[in-house]
């Protein structure tokens, strides 16, 4: 087993700022506490709330690293205090509250999932983030369920992608928006069953026609601001809507008594602050329901492009961009 050294790269900027500010420094590699792993990181997502985090608009929970990065994949190299030493040499990939951009983290053993045959790190360290996100909002808290109609916006993103796979899985029709022609048919490509051009057409009355105006169940919203009062009109009687993300903004009005009348339900969440107790049953749960499924191929990450560590602000620049497709992946190789 090859030692563990005393300090690590990492990516920790001091201040606030433009993607100039993620560049490489060096850090005490962090010692695994009672019931945590440490990994040797092989690669991190990049996230959207990241971003927020560079910019000074997200800051980390309590006790979470100051270091960005909230989904890895990498090997366990030592365990905390009631973690069994046969964890030690095990492939992993884990969610975060912080901390991937680095050589190592340290993280609750709960958090993690096994990493199977023919899955790259590079594929395992996609998956985390977005497949805790879109199962407990799009299955836990707005109850997709098979035959279900769902709209998620987003289409091409992380998550937009995750919840195409999954929804092709679990026998649900998946009504994405995204922001060009290409975007669409790359969605369609992936597996979701229709997809509108919201730039060119309003999403509302796209819904209605192609739900024969019943509208969806359920939507999956992280845009926010004047897109609510709208997802509201894209919801059947009893629809469910999600919010994840408020890239739009953070209010919105609403009409009550259409919420009243149609018997609708608003909820939303945020994963990152979640203690690691719910994110370790997030992860149970995963394990029985998803994970057959990435084990047997069926599951795998739609992957956009790789930087290594040191081009973070390569990565984060391409993410602003928004002309990605699927994940946004580091690697410390």
């Amino acid at each position: 087993m090859t030692a563990i050294p005393d300090t690590m790269l990492a990516i920790d900027p001091d201040s606030p700022g433009g993607s100039e500010v993620l560049v490489p420094v060096e850090r005490p590699v962090p010692t695994p506490r009672a019931g945590e792993v440490l990994i040797r990181i092989a690669a991190a997502g990049v996230n959207r709330p990241d971003v927020l985090q560079r910019k000074g608009g997200y800051a980390p929970p309590p006790g979470a690293p100051s270091i960005p990065g909230l989904e890895v994949a990498g090997t366990i190299v030592a365990v905390g205090e009631g973690v069994g030493d046969e964890q030690i040499g095990q492939p992993v990939c884990a969610l975060l509250a912080g901390g991937g951009y680095a050589e190592y983290v340290a993280v609750d053993a709960g958090q993690c999932l096994p990493v199977p045959h023919g899955l790259s790190m590079v594929e395992a360290a996609a998956i985390p983030e977005t497949l805790f996100t879109v199962w407990t909002n799009l299955f836990e808290r707005a109850y997709a369920t098979e035959g279900d109609t769902v709209l998620v916006h987003g289409g091409t993103s992380g998550i937009g992608t995750m919840a195409i796979s999954l929804c092709r899985i679990f026998g649900i029709t998946i009504i994405v928006t995204a922001g060009s022609a290409d975007k669409c048919a790359e969605a369609l490509r992936l597996g979701a069953t229709h997809a509108i051009n919201y730039k060119t057409q309003d999403f509302v009355e796209s819904v209605k026609a192609i739900t024969g105006g019943k509208g969806v169940a359920a939507v999956l919203d992280m845009v926010g601001g004047d897109y609510l009062p709208r997802n509201l009109q894209c919801l059947a009687e009893d629809g469910r809507h999600v919010s994840i993300a408020v890239q739009r903004g953070a209010e919105a009005t609403i009409p009550i008594f259409d919420i009243m009348r149609r018997r609708l339900t608003l909820t939303g969440s945020t994963l990152r602050p979640r203690d690691s107790a719910f994110k370790a049953l997030v992860a149970d749960e995963l394990a029985r329901t998803v994970w057959p499924h990435v084990e047997s191929g069926r599951l795998r990450p739609v992957m956009d492009r790789t930087f290594p560590l040191a081009q973070a602000a390569d990565a984060h620049r391409r993410m602003e961009a928004g002309d990605h497709v699927g994940k946004i992946v580091l690697t410390m190789g």
